[in-house]
C-alpha cells in the first residue's frame, strides 16, 4: 500500500499456535484493495499481482471469517453490508498507520524539529521571549512548544521526563533529572515613576521604612528571604496586597498602590510607561536553573536554547558590581 507517494509494506505476525488458521495482514490488505478500486482486476493492478492471486486470497478471508463478503453477480463482486463495515474499521486502522508514518517521516526532516519546554510563568514571560527571537532567527525551521508550571507540578512533570527542558528558580537536584544553572542576578526594587525614592540610584532597605509595599505570596521563597532582610534590618513596611505573580506586582507597583522588589527578569521585562526598576544597596540573590531529563532522548535544539538564554538576559539581571 502507498501513503503520501511512499510504499509501505507491513506483515503482521499471528497466533504462534496454528499460524495457518490466522487472519494474515495480506488478507486485509487485498480485501482493502478490492474495496477502494472496486474489482478485482483492478485491486490485481493495485497490488502489482495477479487476478487469480488475488482472488484465492479473498476466498481464504472469506473462510477464515466464515462468512461471505462479496456477492457475486454476472461475474462481478458486490459488497455485502458485512464487508462494508468491516471497511469501515480497515479505513479507521489505516488512517491512524498513515499518521504514525507522516510523524515517522517528519522526525527525520529539521523543519519538523520540535522543542518542548516546562517554564515557571515569570521565565516564559521575561526570559524565554528574547532567547526564543535569537534561536529562530538562526533555525526558522524549528518550533518550540512552551508550557508554563508552577512547582510541585512543575517538578513532578520534568520528573516524568515529559519535557526536553525545564527552567525553574532555585531548582534542587532531583531524581531523573540533571539541574544546571542558568543565570545569577539581584533581586531589584520597583516603584511608581514619579516616587520620591525614583531619583536614587540604589535603595537601602531602610528607604523602605513605613512605606506601602506589595508583595509576593507568602509561600514563596523569595517573599520568606525578603521578609527575613527586612526582620534583621528592623524595617516596617505597610504590606498592602500579596499575589503569586510578579508580573501583578509589577502592575499594582505602576497605578501607584506602594513599592516592591521583584526578579530583575521581571522588572526589566515591565519596566518603563510609568514604572522605574532601581538596584538593591544588599543583594538578594535571584538564581535560574535549567533542568534537563536523564531518561528522555536528547534534543539538539536544548543545547541552542541554553545559549540563548546566557546570552539574551536583559542587562537588569547581570550581577550587582560588589
Amino acid at each position: 500500500m502507498r501513503f503520501a507517494g511512499h510504499s509501505i509494506k507491513l506483515q503482521f505476525v499471528g497466533r504462534q499456535s496454528n499460524p495457518d488458521m490466522d487472519i494474515q495482514h495480506r488478507h486485509i490488505e487485498v480485501f482493502r484493495a478490492v474495496m477502494t478500486a472496486g474489482s478485482v482486476t483492478a485491486a490485481a493492478a493495485l497490488l502489482h499481482t495477479s487476478q487469480p492471486t488475488l482472488s484465492r486470497d479473498l476466498a481464504r478471508l472469506e473462510q477464515l471469517l466464515g462468512y461471505a463478503l462479496f456477492e457475486r453477480e454476472r461475474g462481478r463482486l458486490k459488497a455485502t453490508a458485512r464487508a462494508r463495515a468491516l471497511f469501515d474499521a480497515v479505513e479507521r486502522s489505516f488512517q491512524g498507520l498513515a499518521r504514525v508514518v507522516e510523524r515517522a517521516q517528519a522526525l527525520g526532516r529539521a523543519e519538523d524539529t520540535e522543542l518542548s519546554v516546562l517554564s515557571l510563568p515569570a521565565l516564559s514571560h521575561a526570559l524565554l521571549p528574547g532567547a526564543l527571537a535569537a534561536l529562530l532567527a538562526e533555525r526558522p525551521e524549528a518550533r518550540v512548544s512552551i508550557t508554563p508550571a508552577e512547582p510541585p507540578l512543575l517538578d513532578a512533570w520534568m520528573g516524568e521526563q515529559r519535557f526536553d527542558l525545564g527552567l525553574a528558580e532555585q531548582a534542587v537536584p532531583l531524581p531523573g533529572l540533571r539541574v544546571e544553572p542558568l543565570l545569577e542576578a539581584d533581586e531589584v526594587a520597583v516603584l511608581p515613576a514619579g516616587h520620591a525614592l525614583a531619583s536614587r540610584q540604589r535603595l537601602a532597605l531602610a528607604d523602605f521604612e513605613g512605606r506601602d509595599f506589595i508583595s509576593l505570596a507568602e509561600d514563596d521563597p523569595y517573599r520568606r528571604e525578603i521578609d527575613a532582610r527586612f526582620a534583621a534590618a528592623n524595617v516596617t513596611r505597610r504590606l498592602r496586597v500579596q499575589t503569586h505573580s510578579a508580573v501583578a506586582v509589577c502592575e499594582m507597583v505602576r497605578v501607584g498602590l506602594g513599592l516592591a522588589i521583584v526578579n530583575p527578569l521581571t522588572a526589566a521585562a515591565c519596566a518603563g510607561a510609568g514604572l522605574v526598576v532601581r538596584p538593591l544597596a544588599v543583594s538578594i540573590p535571584y538564581r535560574v536553573s535549567a533542568l534537563i531529563p536523564l531518561h528522555r532522548p536528547a534534543q539538539p535544539l536544548v543545547g541552542e536554547l541554553l545559549s540563548r538564554l546566557r546570552s539574551s538576559a536583559p542587562p537588569a539581571a547581570s550581577r550587582r558590581s560588589a
